[in-house]
């Protein structure tokens, strides 16, 4: 917690209400958690009701744009077309493509082909082929607030191999969700993630993962799926942050070697497969942001 608000002063969430009636027990109950030696999230990472307001309305964009990609996707679509696709969309709705120019990034989404792990580069020379199975990675900026998400795609007759990797991983985002909980810890969520992963022979990318997001790109905390229940920041209301395990159907391990500077590849070149759900931390649980 930062400076010390006397029990009369406004509260630090902006309510105008005096800090008492506000968040003074909430601040305790953090305060709790950190002296039993808990990471605990700074003020910064909660988001106010009116943040939270605004972060859904990125979102609705974000949103949309997935729907039209799965709308429109099909095998003979080159990865640009995806791309031309979420440009049009996110725009169109007065929206600005997060990734456009992000770091240098080049265009308006990620689009990660069967052993690319992520931020796969779209390209008109990427074709999609039947059996192929592709990760788009969305975001989305709407008057400054942010959000992400992303969905995977089965093109054409794709292997049952394929089919069940993509399939367990949108299973571990769900079981990971289901662990997301006012005063539980984001470990709780990691090793559900982890275990269902486990147990369906898969391996879950160690040193790539989610992040807290809505007033920028990437925030604090940094979200991994390798970790124990228990352990991990505490998760309090207000907090957001994405889920999105990177699972591999052979070793856990990847690379980034190619010549654009950006795509992660398997290493075993063994299929990957990912979802991405943006997540608030709410008074009895949780709601999903962005999809």
């Amino acid at each position: 917690m930062k400076s010390k608000i006397g029990r009369n002063d406004p509260c630090w969430c902006g309510s105008g209400r005096k800090y008492k009636n506000c968040h003074m027990a909430f601040d305790e109950q953090i305060m709790l958690s950190k002296l039993q030696g808990h990471v605990v999230p700074d003020h910064c990472l909660i988001k106010t009701p009116a943040q939270i307001e605004k972060i859904r309305e990125s979102a609705k964009i974000n949103i949309a744009v997935l729907d039209e990609v799965s709308d429109k996707i099909c095998a003979g679509m080159s990865t640009e077309e995806i791309d031309r696709i979420v440009y049009d969309t996110t725009t169109k709705m007065g929206g600005i493509p997060a990734t456009l120019n992000y770091e240098g990034y080049p265009k308006s989404v990620c689009t990660s082909v069967n052993d690319e792990v992520c931020h796969g580069i779209p390209s008109s020379d990427v074709i999609l082929k039947d059996g192929d199975i592709v990760n788009v990675d969305c975001s989305t900026i709407l008057d400054g607030y942010f959000s992400d998400s992303s969905r995977m795609f089965c093109i054409g007759d794709v292997s049952p191999e394929r089919k069940k990797l993509v399939d367990v991983t949108r299973e571990c985002v769900q079981l990971g969700l289901e662990q997301v909980k006012p005063w539980g810890f984001l470990g709780d969520m990691s090793q559900a993630v982890y275990d269902h992963a486990a147990k369906n022979g898969y391996s879950v990318v160690r040193n790539i993962g989610g992040h807290g997001v809505g007033l920028q790109f990437h925030e604090d905390p940094w979200v991994g799926y390798i970790f124990r229940r228990g352990t991990q920041m505490l998760l309090v209301p207000g907090m957001m942050f994405t889920i999105e395990p990177m699972v591999n159907m052979g070793s856990w391990e990847i690379e980034q070697n190619d010549p654009n500077g950006w795509t992660v590849r398997t290493v075993d070149h063994k299929p990957s497969a990912q979802w991405e759900i943006q997540v608030l931390v709410t008074e009895d649980g949780h709601e999903v942001i962005s999809y």
